[in-house]
């Protein structure tokens, strides 16, 4: 035989081998998935947290409206000007208020005035009563006498007549007297009905001319400010609000108001910590309390509660909770866009997972796999650590919860219930140990596996694809 027989022959037989160890091996791994693993192992603490977006508001804030009908003429702050209680913010014309004052303040003096003259004719009445009662008691006293001496004889009827014609007109005189003290004493109340009138006629007055100038009713800056100097504005009526000037607030005490989603509401409580980070000053993190839970859902859309809506709708729900920052910076404006991370629960020491390790298999899933390995085992049992299926007609229990645990080359599904779960983490409460290898990757595997599948375990790092690279 020839040499190039030789090696042909060679390189025949050489390809025929390698093509069977290639079949042997592609045939060895087939049903075979790639995963990675990670070894359970104890958290020295785990945080669950709720993460909310919302915006910076003050606790104390308030909207200046207009006190009354007229034009601005002069504004003392600006936007973003701190200002104490009292301070001017802007003035409003007054002429008409200043002259409604001033002609209040005459008639105030004129009814002074008035007053002061009742007072002292009613003293001159007062005295003439008492000058004219000691008259009635001289002419009493005569006419007593007189009717004694006429009795005896001894004054003549005309004396008589002249005594009780003084008496008669002392009487007349005292009753004269009194009523006229009784006329001016009425009309000294009367005076002094209309002082106490125009007394508060001039304090309405002069409201409205204090109106005219308004003041901050609180420690705080101004955090908003649409009209200019020359603009007319309106008080509110019974059916129309009035002109909006200004809105100050009171930055002493500031919070976080976040929208926290409808499925994360029921673990936030009041008084728990939170952690709040503001756009507008990155990279810091200011600490607060939770001190405000709502008790209406708000539409996303919409924003308005519920309760507030005439149609039912589906649509996804939040629920405000307010966070009290403990000590806020003094640049801060409300509305900034901010973000809180409100720490719902802690555990030291758990036993914790990947979240990405969770798994739901189906019983039905679960019943099969185990079918086929005691049929591959001839009879034997194989255990997957789940519990026997649910009794008839419980469709909740239809699915597990539980994570794959590498056992040898294959991948046992176990059963497992969770607790809190962290950022990217879970609480396993039962079902794992310390120690237990189970499969954390990658999500395709994870996804597709089923119970007792064969497993091939590769834990080096990913490759970088050449855009990544690039």
């Amino acid at each position: 035989m020839k040499t190039w027989q030789k090696i042909g022959i060679g390189v025949v037989v050489a390809g025929a081998i390698g093509g069977i160890v290639l079949y042997s091996v592609n045939a060895a791994n087939k049903g075979v998935v790639t995963v990675q693993t990670a070894k359970v192992a104890k958290q020295d603490s785990l945080v669950s947290i709720v993460t909310a977006s919302g915006e910076v508001k003050p606790t104390t804030y308030t909207n200046i409206s207009a006190q009354g009908y007229g034009r601005i003429t002069q504004i003392f702050v600006k936007e973003g000007d701190h200002v104490k209680k009292g301070d001017k913010l802007l003035m409003q014309e007054n002429v008409q208020a200043n002259a409604d004052v001033d002609a209040q303040s005459a008639a105030l003096n004129s009814a002074e005035s008035g007053i002061q003259a009742a007072e002292a004719s009613y003293k001159s009445a007062q005295s003439d009563l008492v000058q004219q009662k000691a008259n009635l008691e001289k002419a009493k006293l005569d006419y007593g006498r007189g009717d004694g001496l006429f009795k005896d004889g001894l004054i003549p009827k005309q004396d008589f007549d002249q005594r009780k014609t003084a008496y008669d007109a002392a009487v007349a005189a005292v009753d004269s007297a009194t009523s006229r003290v009784a006329q001016l004493r009425a009309q000294m109340s009367q005076s002094q009905a209309m002082l106490s009138q125009n007394k508060a006629v001039l304090t309405r007055t002069r409201d409205v001319l204090n109106k005219t100038t308004y003041t901050s009713p609180i420690n705080g800056i101004v955090s908003y400010l649409p009209e200019r100097v020359g603009d007319y504005v309106v008080m509110g009526m019974q059916n129309a609000t009035g002109s909006f000037i200004m809105t100050l607030s009171d930055m002493s005490v500031v919070t976080a108001e976040v929208k926290v989603d409808e499925t994360d509401i029921v673990n936030v409580r009041m008084g728990q910590d939170a952690d709040v980070t503001i756009d507008a000053v990155p990279g810091k993190i200011f600490h607060g309390k939770v001190t405000e839970i709502g008790s209406q859902a708000v539409l996303r859309s919409s924003g308005l509660a519920t309760t507030q809506s005439t149609t039912s709708t589906q649509e996804a729900k939040d629920f405000k909770v307010v966070v009290t920052l403990d000590s806020p910076p003094e640049n801060l404006r409300p509305g900034l866009s901010t973000t809180a991370k409100i720490r719902t629960a802690e555990k030291k020491s758990v036993v914790a997972i990947p979240i990405q390790a969770l798994a739901v298999r189906s019983r039905k899933d679960l019943d099969e796999a185990a079918k086929s390995a005691k049929n591959q085992k001839g009879g034997s049992s194989v255990s997957l650590a789940a519990p026997p299926p649910p009794a008839p007609g419980d469709p909740k229990k239809d699915e597990v919860q539980g994570v794959f645990v590498v056992n040898g080359n294959k991948a046992e599904f176990r059963q497992v219930d969770t607790g809190i779960s962290g950022v990217t983490d879970i609480e396993i409460t039962k079902g794992l140990q310390p120690g237990d290898e189970i499969v954390v990757g990658s999500y395709k595997a994870l996804r597709t596996l089923k119970p007792l599948a064969q497993i091939k375990v590769d834990n080096s790092a990913p490759k970088k694809s050449d855009d990544q690279q690039s």
